[in-house]
């Protein structure tokens, strides 16, 4: 219904603009003649002044003008609008209206945020050049390009979200962090999706993580946290009464220690060559880890308990500069 007002009230704009005729969508005080508005599925009360014959007339007409507008002719251009529909703004109607005017195709697709470090235009273009027929590429602002895949069976979301990268490093010499959505079922869903992907691109940030490509279900516990208030993630961090939790996460080495050894699924091999470390230094590190928390992070239960105990104190950290 909202939508449908939205709509409406930049018909009776276009319309009072053309015609000198002012339309209310709430009744005044004087001598006013009411008026049926039919926009989409909805139909609303319009009130014009003056009655009589010709203020019959005059609404009669305006009801014609309405049921008749041509919409498309009020949506601005292509880019503002897949942007705007990309923001969530005028919700589903807005993306119908797109996907109608476009011919978009219909199935799953997903959104990628894609934040270049220098010469933007330049990369869009070449990311342009990247898509299939039916993909959408739109700069949002000075410093981030906004991209609508649709699935194709072929590459995953990630492995598509690396090829960008990879083109964008090789061919333009250009860094850039790539977040990507989830899979929605329809292009009226995208906003939600591309949501998720600037979220995967600021948590990215926010926890200096490895790698340049991060999908929105890496920080599905995170933004499960971030939503919880202040008051209560520090409430959940007493409880595990563990001490100086900044000796630990506050010490470079001995945090980018812990990150890689969990991101190895707890493989002591594999996170001393990801490391470049002696299996011996890891080993003492991790026993550091343990005896300043009470955390054995080679248990997965208490890797799971250190992984959010970082995410707490990560975001209670973030908040402290905030505020």
């Amino acid at each position: 219904m909202a939508n449908a007002q939205a709509q409406l009230k930049k018909i009776l704009k276009d319309i009072g603009e053309k015609t000198g005729v002012r339309v209310r969508l709430s009744p005044g005080t004087g001598e006013e003649t009411a008026v049926s508005l039919a926009c989409g599925d909805a139909v609303f009360e319009g009130y014009i002044d003056g009655t009589g014959r010709e203020a019959e007339r005059t609404a009669r007409l305006l009801e014609y003008l309405v049921e008749n507008a041509d919409v498309h002719a009020l949506l601005p251009d292509r880019e503002e609008h897949l942007k705007a529909v990309l923001l969530g703004e005028g919700g589903a109607w807005y993306a119908f209206r797109f996907a109608t005017k476009y011919a978009v195709k219909e199935g799953t697709c997903f959104a990628l945020d894609i934040v270049p470090d220098k010469h933007l235009p330049e990369a869009c273009e070449l990311v342009r050049g990247c898509l299939a027929e039916g993909d959408f590429a739109v700069k949002m602002d000075r410093t981030r390009i906004a991209v609508v895949r649709f699935a194709d069976g072929e590459q995953s979301a990630y492995e598509f979200g690396q090829f960008l990268w990879q083109s964008l490093y090789e061919e333009l010499g250009i860094r850039a962090s790539v977040g990507i959505g989830c899979e929605v079922a329809a292009f009226s869903e995208i906003a939600h999706s591309y949501s998720q992907a600037v979220t995967a691109v600021r948590m990215s940030n926010l926890f200096l993580d490895a790698g340049e490509v991060h999908s929105y279900r890496e920080y599905l516990l995170v933004k499960m946290l971030e939503d919880v208030p202040k008051s209560r993630l520090e409430e959940y961090v007493m409880q595990f009464r563990i001490g100086n939790l900044d000796e630990v996460f506050d010490d470079t080495e001995i945090a980018e220690t812990a990150e890689a050894f969990l991101e190895s699924s707890l493989n002591v091999s594999e996170a001393s060559r990801t490391l470049f470390m002696h299996r011996n230094t890891l080993m003492y590190r991790l026993d550091k880890i343990e005896r300043i928390t009470g955390l054995n992070i080679r248990k997965f239960s208490d890797a799971v308990t250190f992984r959010i105990l970082s995410v707490l104190h990560r975001l209670l950290r973030q908040e402290r500069r905030e505020s």
